[in-house]
């Protein structure tokens, strides 16, 4: 896997991971991993071992303020889909589809609905609705960590800012029984070390983050066209499923697959599970 920068407009640049091409066909797709907040785009050993196994392509890139990648404050949701178009392009990737976890999967949705028919298919695992969604008690099911937090970003950048900077207790409580045990496996430490990288360098991308989500995403999910994939664990109180039943409902072309005992953590071990649907679709599989 290579890792090179990829400048963008108004001076901007983002840090990208690429396993390169597994194939002589130009217009071959890929897929684009959009990662959690707050972690960079360091891509899931699983994962790798899998597009490996099927001759595919993985590219990811750090979002604007995570790591090298410059800041971008004040950007939405839908911002993504220029960066991750002009990443595409530099890369020479006509097609590709879509993968996000958690704080990607606004994210991956914002490319499948602004990238139009070059996105194939898109995946998400505990993403977020939209905060103005019509009919959601957003808050429903959530920690208080997470409300707390939310809470702070719908408030002001700088109440964000504080409540983030301020030391927090331990919250294993509002974990899943099936999340904890998830540390010890193949996904263990590429999530606390991914995590740690997103933090490194201070807040600016989980406070970019964060603020878009509360925010006008700046696209609308009905009008995704591709087919997309919502994985969803049923105990998961970071981002409660009903997040996930109401994407369901407004995607045009959408299954929703709840596990009931799956946390926002266990979740992450379902992402070779949704890879592989991506590349059936995109028939690379």
């Amino acid at each position: 896997m290579r890792e090179l920068n990829v400048e963008l407009s108004h001076g901007r640049s983002v840090h990208v991971y690429d396993t390169g091409p597994r194939t002589d066909a130009a217009d071959a797709t890929c897929v684009f991993w959009h990662h959690g907040t707050p972690q960079t785009g360091q891509l899931p050993p699983p994962l790798l071992a899998l597009v490996d196994r099927a001759g595919a392509r993985l590219v990811a890139h750090d979002r604007p303020g995570y790591a090298t990648s410059t800041a971008d404050p004040g950007r939405s949701v839908a911002s993504v889909a220029a960066d991750v178009a002009a990443v595409a392009d530099a890369l020479q990737v006509e097609r590709l589809a879509v993968l996000g976890v958690s704080g990607g999967g606004p994210h991956a949705l914002a490319c499948a609905a602004l990238l139009g028919d070059r996105v194939q298919g898109a995946a998400c695992l505990a993403s977020p609705a939209p905060y103005d969604a019509e009919g959601l008690d957003w808050f429903e099911g959530m920690a208080p960590s997470g409300v707390a937090e939310f809470r702070a970003a719908a408030r002001s950048r700088s109440a964000l800012v504080a409540h983030l900077r301020r030391p927090s207790p331990d919250n294993f409580d509002e974990f899943a029984s099936a999340d904890l045990p998830v540390f010890a496996g193949p996904y263990g430490s590429w999530l606390v070390e991914s995590s740690t990288l997103g933090l490194a360098g201070g807040y600016e991308g989980a406070v970019e983050d964060d603020q878009a989500f509360v925010a006008p995403w700046g696209f609308d999910p009905e009008t995704i066209t591709s087919p997309v994939l919502l994985l969803q664990g049923g105990a998961d109180r970071f981002v409660p499923s009903g997040h996930a039943h109401w994407l369901g409902e407004h995607c045009r072309d959408a299954q929703v697959r709840v596990t009931p005992e799956d946390g926002h953590v266990s979740i992450i071990s379902r992402s070779e599970e949704a890879l592989a649907w991506l590349l059936e679709r995109t028939g690379m599989a």
